[in-house]
């Protein structure tokens, strides 16, 4: 028995020896005056893969950017006036309070906002602010497609796309594969910008030979053939059509949910806190 309660009292002996070890102090790396930069701070600071060579720079250059800053930040505290201190405090407090505030709205508005919106509401916004909707540049509707001059199948591929029938569409879509680039889809309003970019033979400055509605053509270059019809063309400055505002409406809508709901919490935390007597106004 004796045997076994001097294990026990050794046992205690050692692990009160470990219990009132003082805490391990973290490894600085740096100090500027009484502030220090630990092995911590910088333990996510290197990408994996990292050459020795690069670590050894981005470790240095943060350690120096640390210390400038450290270095700036004491200078200032000593060199910058009363009232300009006070002013710094004043924002820095407002900032705090600000960031968490819209952070706390944030979270309750994502949690109730309604963010489905019908396409009735939409077409119903668009009514309601059509005069507001003005195309910065033209908007086009066209279909393209570009392949090489050697394609035997030219004639067949010219003809599919001339009449433009479902069954054609669809046949032109297997065949894709053969083309460089095209797109069929000509129901859909595309920004002029974009048009430059796809089709790179068309530019602001000829455009007016090339972008008329209902326009049909081909334009040879070194190695490929471009079929282009344009089906319909809107000036800049008319209104936008709907079907290009679409998602801009819809997440207008949100926003606006968004703002009323705000607006509710704002209030409903301000009339909570005056019935359980938390905030008062004293005359």
């Amino acid at each position: 028995m004796k045997y076994w309660t001097s294990i026990f009292l050794l046992f205690l002996l050692v692990a009160s020896c470990d219990y009132f070890k003082p805490p391990k102090e973290p490894k600085a790396i740096a100090r500027v005056g009484k502030s220090y930069l630990y092995e911590s701070d910088i333990l996510n600071l290197v990408p994996n893969g990292t050459s020795k060579e690069d670590s050894i720079t981005i470790v240095k250059s943060f350690i120096d950017r640390w210390a400038t800053q450290k270095l700036l930040f004491e200078a200032a505290e000593k060199n910058i006036g009363k009232d300009q201190v006070e002013a710094f405090n004043d924002l820095i407090e407002q900032y705090k309070v600000d960031l968490y505030t819209e952070a706390y709205l944030e979270n309750l508005v994502i949690r109730q906002v309604d963010t489905l919106v019908t396409e009735s509401q939409i077409q119903d916004y668009y009514n309601k602010n059509k005069q507001y909707f003005k195309n910065p540049s033209e908007l086009v509707k066209l279909r393209y497609i570009n392949l090489v001059k050697e394609n035997p199948k030219f004639a067949k591929i010219k003809s599919k796309f001339t009449s433009f029938t479902k069954k054609d569409k669809k046949e032109l879509e297997q065949m894709a594969v053969q083309f460089k680039s095209y797109a069929f889809n000509d129901s859909i309003w595309v920004d002029i910008n974009q048009v430059y970019e796809k089709i790179p033979f068309i530019n602001i400055d000829n455009k007016q030979h090339y972008i008329s509605s209902g326009s049909n053509f081909q334009y040879p270059d070194s190695t490929t053939i471009w079929l282009v019809k344009v089906n319909s063309v809107l000036p800049k400055d008319s209104a936008t059509p709907l079907e290009f505002l679409k998602p801009t409406i819809k997440q207008i809508i949100i926003n606006n949910r968004k703002l009323e709901l705000i607006n509710t919490l704002e209030k409903e935390i301000t009339n909570d806190a005056i019935k359980d007597n938390k905030y008062e106004i004293y005359k």
